[in-house]
């Protein structure tokens, strides 16, 4: 057997040819070296959504709530948009694991992906204007889907901002250039935590728009995100040369259609996760007003830790792609199985963390009084179960990803609608509701649906990974 590991090296990073030890300690390290700025980028995305959190949770329970809805129905249109630009990254992967001279493919790839975020948006944004009767059609309060409205109105001009941000971000981290959407989101955090102290508080001369000015304040972080993105394709080197802005309108139909074809599964089978977790939203403003804030804390902090592994996993798609477009069956099964063993390490880590300081992590999120006390007594019990998920949520999302990077899209798709909706929600509603464990019973629900699609998503890459 060959110790030593031969490295073929590109803009993307090295591809690990050959065998032994050495080669798993070499993909591991381009597997860190691409991951962490993703890592940070995500929990820069997430410190964004935090501030809003935080910032409304100074207003009460109620905003909080309304918050909480109005994001529910902006995420899933989000994720309708989502599929085509989560697709570049694997397609451009694929590319240059072929021919990693090969701008022009790059380049048509990148600008279907923002044609893609054109044509998405106008049916996209008018759905999103519907917020309140959306929520009012699932038995909300009357209350909370108008403040939910009222958050989501500003964020129909920012989407197809945030959408945008997608592709080119997508594009950097194809390419091996992570940090550039790294920087990106560290100033932005900057510029909506601003924005949203002056809009919702009205300070600096603004008025008070409460949730009104935190929509506002989020919409122009996306266009701020954007715009930002776009200046940094065009000052670094290694993204300036692909040009990937040249003979815009000129359309490339077999790249697009791909973006489609590949995209709308990978769409899909985000949502059937996203959806069931807004769902578990919606029963919970079922459940009062405590329920839903005491859900959104215990949600949030879960998405914050879920940020590293799914940071690794993106990173994955592009290491699993390269190796994937170069025919490299063992480099497969190596950059994904080293995925897999950071990403499970680190969940193992912070589903500690969580179990034993979940009281003082509920307190930081909504202010200590009596108003609140049944809202924070709830989310200490929903921590529980998330620290549980931890490692689950940890596998799931990096073994899907890694198939991403086989252009896998179909069977992820059934698998991720299998486990969320046909294993996940009646052991939500069974529990919830059946059984009258309320919450909790819908948190244990989520728990058991992300342990089958961490399951079977892994056998899926096992198996294809062999058979390739």
């Amino acid at each position: 057997m060959i110790e030593s590991a031969e490295l073929e090296l590109n803009d993307a990073g090295a591809r690990i040819e050959t065998g032994g030890t050495a080669a798993w300690i070499g993909e591991t390290r381009e597997l860190l070296k691409l991951a962490w700025p993703l890592v940070i980028t995500q929990l820069a995305q997430m410190a964004i959504m935090t501030t809003d959190v935080i910032m409304l949770g100074r207003l009460g329970k109620e905003a909080m709530a309304g918050a909480a809805l109005g994001n529910t129905v902006f995420f899933f249109t989000w994720l309708l948009g989502l599929g085509p630009t989560a697709a570049i990254a694997p397609m451009i992967a694929h590319i240059l694991g072929a021919s990693p001279n090969n701008r022009a493919g790059v380049r048509a790839v990148t600008r279907m992906g923002l044609w893609s975020v054109l044509l998405l948006w106008l049916p996209l944004a008018t759905f999103l204007l519907f917020t309140n009767d959306v929520l009012l059609f699932f038995a909300q309060q009357p209350s909370l889907a108008a403040a939910a409205g009222r958050f989501v109105l500003p964020l129909c001009l920012g989407l197809p901002c945030s959408l945008g941000y997608q592709v080119l971000r997508n594009y950097a981290m194809a390419l091996g250039k992570p940090n550039a959407s790294l920087w990106v989101m560290a100033a932005t955090i900057g510029f909506n935590a601003l924005g949203d102290y002056a809009l919702i508080f009205g300070h600096f001369g603004m008025p008070r728009l409460e949730l009104f000015g935190s929509g506002i304040a989020s919409a122009c972080s996306y266009a701020f995100s954007f715009l930002a993105m776009i200046a940094i394709v065009f000052v670094i080197p290694t993204l300036r040369k692909y040009r990937i802005f040249r003979r815009f309108a000129r359309p490339d139909w077999s790249k697009f259609a791909e973006l489609f074809r590949l995209g709308m599964p990978i769409g899909l089978t985000m949502i059937f996760e996203a959806s069931l977790f807004n769902t578990a939203t919606l029963l919970m403003g079922t459940f009062g007003t405590a329920s839903v804030a005491a859900h959104m804390i215990a949600l949030n902090l879960a998405s914050i830790t879920f940020m590293v592994p799914l940071g690794v996993a993106m990173a994955s798609t592009v290491r699993v792609g390269l190796a994937a477009g170069a025919g490299d069956l063992v480099g497969v099964r190596r950059a994904g199985s080293s995925a897999l063993a950071v990403s499970t390490a680190f969940m193992s880590v912070s589903a500690l963390v969580i179990l034993v300081f979940r009281d003082q992590i509920a307190g930081l999120y909504i202010a200590q009084t009596a108003a609140n006390a049944d809202a924070l007594a709830l989310a200490a019990v929903f921590l529980q179960v998330a620290a549980a998920f931890q490692i689950f949520d940890g596998i799931q999302v990096t073994a899907a990803l890694s198939l991403r990077g086989l252009k896998d899209a179909q069977m992820p798709m059934w698998i991720a609608g299998a486990s969320y909706w046909l294993a996940g929600f009646p052991l939500c509603y069974g529990l919830g509701f059946g059984l009258a464990m309320k919450g909790l019973g819908v948190w244990i629900g989520l728990a058991f649906a992300l342990f089958v699609a961490a399951l079977c998503m892994c056998l899926r890459f096992y198996h294809l990974a062999r058979e390739r």
